[in-house]
């Protein structure tokens, strides 16, 4: 099949070709005639299957094909995001297959000025790529209007009840029309992402392309077994040793990730850190240095590096296993995508043998061990506690209290300027973080 079977416009479809793309992937095949016919969806997909573009080719193409222009500050399509990195590939997606039709598109996100989001919301806009927080923000000041909006697509919903976003989503939900098409992706049908489209979806069209909680099968997924002092020089051996050049590696924290950066670089290894005390405008420096391989080694935290689309990423590394084992699949799916090969690698100290093995039961599979000659582990260390990435301490082995999970997020004030809670940042902060058990998602063509 091609995108051309589809019933795409002769607009889209060349946008789709200024892409490269040919053949639509799985989700896109179910989920482009289903949101054309016009009814609510609810679609599960693993990350890197395509569903970007499985929602924003058929939303553009309803909305090319009739309906009033959008009055001033008036949004004809909404889509929530649950972080500023997924915003702006979902924004970058628009923008790419809307480029032949007159359409108007913005993202906005917190984090940064707001003043040139009110600006370019003014004039009115066709499709709005908003995260929470600042969507309340700029709507309860009146600068956005959403009583017009004919389609809502929520992006990786599971990610926003996850992050705490559901009462947020409530409050945006009141703000729009009755009557509208609603668009609901996400990684797992978990019995929360169940009950919430229960009350938002009109009989909806159900597509589900993976199974819940699977790692994509062209990812060579490994263990190394280390102490945790040498995991440092473990990693830059690898990266050298292997002549890796592309290597995105999750830490637990943020001071994890900047000291990891740091020493990295210090061994010639050039490498940054996103977290959410990093700047909007760091993060996406960084981003785009690693994105054209100028950046050898990107250091994030998991909220950071949600979303992050990057073309055949070759290596991911767990320089610490999560502490949530859902992550773990998220974090490797950053690989692998699409058809093409990755490499996850974790580096495993005596601490972590709890969390290796909550990992092993989720998916279903034992991970290869290996043991790199000159870092063996110390047979007789003993396991510390982990500190569980949001500013408290988790039990041994990696077997973290109820309350450390939910880590010390509260109310956080809203506001233009950037907040912070735990990892997260903007409107990544806006309610506490709760137990996860998700997937992962990300813009694909």
């Amino acid at each position: 099949m091609t995108f051309s079977e589809l019933g795409l416009r002769a607009e889209l479809l060349r946008a789709v070709e200024d892409q490269g793309y040919t053949v639509p992937t799985p989700i896109q095949r179910q989920a482009i005639p289903a949101v054309l016919a016009g009814g609510d969806l609810l679609a599960s997909a693993q990350t890197g299957t395509g569903k970007t573009a499985g929602f924003t080719l058929p939303l553009l193409q309803r909305l090319a094909g009739g309906g009033a222009r959008p009055g001033a500050r008036q949004v004809r399509a909404l889509v929530l995001t649950p972080t500023r990195e997924l915003a702006a590939q979902v924004g970058e997606s628009v923008a790419d297959y809307g480029r032949h039709l007159k359409m108007r598109s913005h993202v906005i996100f917190g984090g940064v000025g707001q003043q040139p989001q009110v600006d370019a919301i003014r004039p009115g806009l066709d499709v709005l790529i908003a995260t929470p927080g600042r969507l309340l923000d700029l709507h309860q000041q009146k600068h956005v209007d959403l009583s017009k909006v004919e389609i809502l697509v929520l992006d990786e919903a599971d990610r926003m009840l996850d992050m705490g976003f559901i009462h947020d989503i409530k409050k945006v939900l009141r703000a729009l029309p009755a009557k509208r098409q609603n668009l609901l992706f996400s990684a797992t049908f978990s019995d929360e992402i169940q009950q919430l489209a229960g009350k938002l979806l009109d009989k909806p069209a159900m597509i589900e392309v993976a199974r819940r909680n699977t790692t994509a099968e062209l990812v060579d997924q490994a263990i190394y077994r280390v102490d945790r002092e040498k995991k440092r020089d473990l990693l830059a051996h690898l990266i050298t040793e292997h002549r890796w050049h592309q290597v995105l590696v999750f830490t637990r924290t943020k001071h994890g990730a900047n000291r990891l950066a740091e020493q990295l670089s210090k061994q010639d290894i050039p490498a940054m850190a996103i977290h959410g005390n990093k700047s909007q405008s760091a993060r996406t420096k960084a981003l785009a240095a690693f994105k054209t391989g100028d950046l050898q080694v990107l250091v994030a935290t998991d909220i950071a590096a949600r979303g992050l689309d990057i073309s055949e990423l070759p290596h991911v590394v767990n320089f610490e296993l999560p502490n949530v084992a859902e992550d773990y699949v998220h974090r490797i799916g950053r690989t692998g995508r699409a058809g093409s090969e990755g490499q996850a690698v974790s580096l495993v100290c005596v601490d972590e043998h709890g969390l290796l093995r909550g990992i092993e039961r989720l998916i279903k599979r034992d991970l290869v061990k290996r043991i790199e000659p000159g870092f063996e582990p110390d047979p007789n260390a003993k396991p510390e506690p982990i500190e569980n990435g949001r500013g408290g301490r988790g039990g041994r082995n990696g077997r973290s209290t109820d309350q450390a999970r939910r880590g010390n997020g509260g109310n956080a004030a809203r506001g233009g300027g950037q907040r912070n809670d735990g990892n997260r940042s903007g409107d990544e902060a806006h309610a506490p973080r709760r137990r996860r058990s998700r997937g992962q998602g990300s813009r694909q063509a």
